[in-house]
């Protein structure tokens, strides 16, 4: 039986908004209660029940839709699930992609819900509650986002900006991670410097960024390049629930050059 997958999305999307109305009702009561949070596997890597709480209520309505697709989640995952992609059809989700910002009550937080179906990220949706942004895609069939202003779907990415002249003109988004070893921290401050540092100053290959932005989401970094918001998004060790979902946005809005070997290995 072939699934309808512009059904698949709009259920997507709704869910989304349903797990969006419970991230602002956890940030309510966490800020009311002073609820803490769990460390993962350090101080950099926070888990929150609001995390855990919303996952389970996107698992559960999957389930009752979608009995026999694979899910697979941030916090299953941390809590012992395998992660393995199959070609069965398999949902990624992040429930909370940025839950070091919804600890401190920074806004830039969302659930990213990505899916996978013949083993090719197929549909992404992400959804930031506490700013209004819904982005989504479906491949082959384009993106979109709508905000508080712009409630009307607007294709991605909104303008079709014209080449860089060079790397000078380029806002990066650029991410620390919360791998803090020595190794994969010395690899992340050469590649910034040569983002941002000035050649003509004696930074050796220094590309001279025109800045570079850290929100804290690897979810929206994606969405934003695919709105034209920013032109390139670097880091090292994302994971599936990370990137599924931006990978497909950010694809339909003519956005190349990504690894997609941790969505589909």
């Amino acid at each position: 039986m072939t699934l309808d997958l512009q059904e698949v999305l709009d259920f997507a999307i709704e869910l989304s908004k349903q797990a969006g109305e419970a991230i602002v009702k956890g940030s309510e009561t966490r800020f009311e209660s002073a609820a803490g949070f769990d460390e993962k596997k350090n101080t950099a890597d926070l888990v929150t029940e609001t995390d855990q709480s919303t996952e389970k209520l996107v698992y559960s309505a999957i389930q009752a839709k979608y009995p026999d697709h694979k899910f697979i989640g941030e916090e299953s995952w941390a809590a012992g699930q395998q992660a393995d992609v199959t070609d069965a059809p398999t949902w990624i989700i992040d429930p909370i992609d940025g839950t070091t910002n919804f600890v401190k009550g920074f806004p830039f937080v969302c659930i990213s819900i990505g899916f996978v179906y013949q083993s090719e990220p197929t549909i992404g949706v992400i959804y930031a509650p506490f700013l209004g942004y819904l982005y989504a895609g479906r491949k082959g069939h384009g993106a979109f986002v709508t905000t508080p202003l712009h409630t009307q779907r607007r294709s991605l990415p909104l303008v079709e900006p014209p080449p860089l002249p060079s790397f000078k003109q380029a806002l990066i988004a650029f991410e620390w991670g919360s791998d803090r070893s020595l190794d994969v921290m010395q690899k992340k401050a050469r590649s910034y410097q040569r983002l941002v540092g000035d050649s003509a100053a004696g930074v050796e290959g220094g590309q001279m960024a025109l800045g570079v932005r850290s929100m804290g989401s690897a979810a929206l970094n994606f969405a934003h390049v695919a709105m034209g918001c920013l032109d390139a998004y670097w880091e090292i060790g994302c994971w599936a629930w990370d990137v599924c979902a931006g990978i497909v946005i950010a694809s339909e809005a003519y956005v190349f050059s990504f690894d997609q070997a941790a969505v589909v290995s």
